[in-house]
Formats: C-alpha cells, sequence, structure tokens
C-alpha cells in the first residue's frame, strides 16, 4: 500500500528504473520504490519527469499535482480508471437517488462541524459549542445551508481579521495550498475504488471535473485548518509562502486522524473514505460512510 508522499521544491530530473522513483539533483539522487508513493508534487520551476516515469505513475496509482509560479498548485493529474468493477461502480453513482444524496451530504456536513469544533477546543478558542449545536440542526441535503453559517462562526472565532476571500493573505494562502493537496488524495482514493470524480453528492457544476471530491473532501480540511494555525502564528498576514511552509502543506497527508475509532494517516482516511462510500451506495445507507474524525486535535496541536 501507498504510504508516502514525494515534494520536490528544487531543479530534479525524475525518472524510474527498476520500479523505483529516482530523483536525480546536483547534490546527488535518491531512491524510492514507486509502490510505497501515492503522490509527487512537482513545486520548482525547473522540475522535469520521464514520460516513462509518467505512465509508471498512471499505472501505479500515484496522483500528480503540478504548481504555478506562484507555487500555488495548479492541476493535477490522475490515472485512468482502473477499478475490476469499474462499470458496476460507475453505474451505481449514475442511478444514485436524491434522498441518498442528500442524507450522504448531511452527514459529511455533520463530519466537517464537528471537527471545526474540536480544531476551536484544539487551539484553545471559543465557540466549540455553539458549533456543535448548529451540527445537530443538519438536516438531509443541509437544506438550510447551516454548514454556511457554522463556517462563518468558524473563522471568525479561530482567526482575528481574517477574510476567507483575500488570496494576498498568508493564511489563505496555507489554507488553499494544503486543500490542493487533499483534494487531490481524495480524487486518487475515489478514482481507485471506481467512482467518477465529475458525479457528485451536493457539488453538481457542470464545469468542475471533482465535485465527488469537493464533497468528500470537506471533514478534511479542518486538519489543513490546524496547520495553517500553526505556521502562520506571529507572522504577518500579508507575508509569502517559504519552502517550509510548502514541505508541511505537502506533508499534511501524513497527520494522524481517527475513523471508526482506528487512528491512521489522512492519507490512508481519504481511501477509507473512498472506499465506505462506494459500500454506502451498494447498501444504499449513509451510515455506512467512514469520516475522518479530529478528536485527537488538542494531543496533535503543535
Amino acid at each position: 500500500m501507498a504510504w508516502r508522499g514525494l515534494h520536490i521544491s528544487r531543479a530534479a530530473r525524475l525518472s524510474t528504473t527498476d520500479g523505483q522513483i529516482v530523483v536525480s539533483q546536483d547534490d546527488g539522487e535518491a531512491r524510492l520504490p514507486l509502490e510505497d508513493v501515492a503522490y509527487v508534487i512537482l513545486d520548482a520551476p525547473h522540475a522535469t519527469m520521464t514520460s516513462t516515469l509518467l505512465s509508471a505513475c498512471m499505472d501505479n496509482g500515484v496522483v500528480i499535482v503540478t504548481t504555478d509560479a506562484r507555487h500555488t498548485p495548479n492541476g493535477v493529474l490522475l490515472p485512468f480508471h482502473s477499478h475490476h468493477r469499474q462499470a458496476g461502480v460507475a453505474a451505481l453513482q449514475i442511478a444514485l437517488g436524491e434522498p441518498l444524496k442528500k442524507r450522504c451530504w448531511q452527514k459529511i456536513v455533520v463530519a466537517k462541524i464537528a471537527n471545526q469544533a474540536l480544531h476551536l477546543e484544539a487551539r484553545g478558542r471559543p465557540g466549540a459549542e455553539a458549533l456543535r449545536a448548529m451540527a445537530d440542526l443538519v438536516g438531509s441535503g443541509d437544506p438550510d445551508n447551516v454548514e454556511a453559517r457554522a463556517a462563518r462562526a468558524y473563522w471568525s472565532r479561530l482567526f482575528d481579521g481574517f477574510v476567507r476571500a483575500d488570496e494576498g493573505d498568508l493564511r489563505n494562502k496555507l489554507l488553499n495550498y494544503g486543500y490542493a493537496i487533499v483534494r487531490a488524495a481524495v480524487a486518487r482514493a475515489l478514482v481507485a475504488y471506481g467512482c467518477l470524480p465529475a458525479l457528485g453528492l451536493h457539488h453538481d457544476s457542470v464545469t468542475n471535473a471533482f465535485n465527488l471530491a469537493d464533497d468528500l473532501v470537506e471533514p478534511f480540511r479542518p486538519f489543513v485548518d490546524g496547520l495553517a494555525f500553526a505556521r502562520a502564528a506571529g507572522r504577518e498576514p500579508g507575508g509569502e509562502l517559504t519552502i517550509e511552509d510548502r514541505r508541511a502543506a505537502a506533508g499534511i497527508l501524513m497527520r494522524d486522524c481517527r475513523v471508526a475509532g482506528e487512528r491512521v494517516s489522512l492519507l490512508v482516511a481519504t481511501e477509507k473514505a473512498a472506499e465506505s462510500l462506494v459500500q454506502a451506495m451498494e447498501a444504499k445507507s449513509a451510515a455506512l460512510l467512514k469520516l475522518p474524525d479530529m478528536s485527537d486535535a488538542r494531543e496533535q496541536a503543535p
């Protein structure tokens, strides 16, 4: 099982030989077994990758994330669907009824708000109980948009003077980098379990190829929020991402969480969430969804 990520932040040439990724740089080379790698982040302007390695990554289910000139993730390369029941899972997904979609979305939103409350507690910030009360109000499909109300309360308690839409704010830069990495991992897991990422439960934009990933990623977001909170502490809001920031964000998937009482990495949690979604579709039961739990947040807070 893949369990690690590769973040390329300096000029490098990536190739493959003998089932390994070979990273060649001016000061030498490093090798990693391809089967151990779940994702590669190309975060350097002069990094190159051979077509043989690209093909091998796709064969092995490795997701590749690219970044722009400002080191913001801007692209995801996923393998073609290779699940042994691809057509069957796709048929399930296409035939999914609205009631089940709404119940699944309800569970996702409740899990997200619960994690936001746990994160506030871990940081010693007020408002956790108010968020828990909001979570109790989430109905099937969240018709009252409790998710958005909870988000407003959460951000106002977590950060001072924060506007989520301010792209120049260091905190948003950290959030956007981390969210992009987790979103890519969720998309990778969905493809591995035969799902079509474009067909969402709640998100349904005709221009979005990752609607389902944008549904399932929601309970994972507070883990990224924790990283952004820690990295931005004591720094100017208008600052830029450092290479240390990017490395920390690239490693977010190695953080621990709880899934159904088991302590696993966020990377493994994406796989468990995708697998459980297929099980929920098959059994027509949203109760089968297994989503990440941030109950260890206080213990892990930097």
